[in-house]
């Protein structure tokens, strides 16, 4: 069995000409939801393997305060440049396939609209846009990464803040 665990990032800052986008932190209010949902995670989840994240601060900071629930060190983080950008569904296979075979689950950090398109393109059901601090748990009923492929995802676990907290 393998898992891939979907978060998208916490509230940040909005847009400002004094400073480039990939440089947005989370708002307090971003952190204190992304903490919730750790939280929240960590109650149905025991384990969320390693962590994935995009670059930019703000996939950073929430990839952190999840680490920090499960007591992973920050070293142990994994940062992939092309989850900051539009990711296409080759370019995460491709991400996939890098992953150890031991490993069994993977917890990537990133934005929208590409987990939704990723999480929608994987899983056997349709689902909504995964929402700021959002969460999308799918497992895949094989034993290597190659093997996940398009419509082979079983929604173990989606979890809004609105509909959690």
């Amino acid at each position: 069995m393998k898992k891939i665990i979907f978060i998208r990032h916490g509230r940040a800052e909005d847009d400002s000409p004094d400073f480039p986008d990939f440089e947005r932190s989370l708002t307090l209010k971003g952190k204190n939801v992304s903490r919730l949902m750790a939280g929240k995670l960590k109650e149905k989840e025991k384990d969320i393997g390693i962590i994935i994240t995009s670059p930019a601060f703000r996939a950073i900071e929430t990839a952190l305060i999840f680490a920090g629930e499960y007591g992973i060190d920050a070293e142990k983080i994994v940062i992939k440049s092309n989850l900051y950008f539009k990711i296409d569904e080759k370019s995460f296979i491709d991400i996939l396939k890098s992953i150890d075979e031991d490993v069994n689950t993977i917890t990537l950090f990133g934005h929208n609209p590409s987990f939704t398109e990723l999480a929608g393109y994987f899983c056997r059901e349709a689902f909504d846009v995964v929402p700021k601090s959002g969460i999308v748990c799918l497992s895949f009923n094989v034993k290597t990464w190659s093997e996940v492929k398009c419509n082979t995802g079983n929604p173990d676990l989606v979890l809004k803040p609105k509909k959690v907290l």
